[in-house]
């Protein structure tokens, strides 16, 4: 299984923030789009960072009300791991778990087509081990 085939069956929506917005907007929008994370782009639509509901979290046990008005290009993680369409499941599960983080956008000639969740890999894996599981057992039941 390739991170192409789970795109084409999660889509390829891509939420994005601009790096000057606050962490109030965004938490508003990871609300609005029950999310857990967004791409901040720059003002030419360049990809410069993630912003996750976690870095908005440790910004307000920092900071308390105030961490609000912070903006996204002074919380968000710059470097962003970005992986192509043709790797593999089990590489970006790696990779994800290796870095420990939990959205990995998606590039085609490093261009972003989509971003995929450590839980849309998780549902993905667990899809394919029901299927083989399925698979085995029709297979022995043909043999006895």
């Amino acid at each position: 299984m390739i991170l192409e085939q789970i795109l084409n069956d999660k889509g390829r929506s891509i939420i994005t923030v601009s790096a000057d917005s606050t962490l109030h907007v965004v938490a508003k929008v990871l609300d609005d789009k029950r999310i857990g994370a967004v791409v901040a782009i720059d003002g030419a639509g360049n990809l410069v960072g993630v912003l996750s509901e976690r870095d908005i979290v440790r910004q307000v046990a920092r900071n308390g009300e105030a961490a609000l008005s912070l903006i996204v290009s002074d919380t968000m993680t710059r470097d962003v791991v970005t992986m192509p369409t043709s790797e593999t499941l089990d590489a970006a599960l790696h990779l994800m778990t290796d870095r420990r983080i939990r959205h990995l956008p998606v590039t085609v000639d490093g261009e972003m087509v989509g971003v995929i969740s450590i839980g849309d890999l998780v549902k993905w894996k667990i899809a394919g081990a029901e299927a083989e599981a399925e698979a085995m057992k029709s297979y022995l039941s043909a043999q006895y």
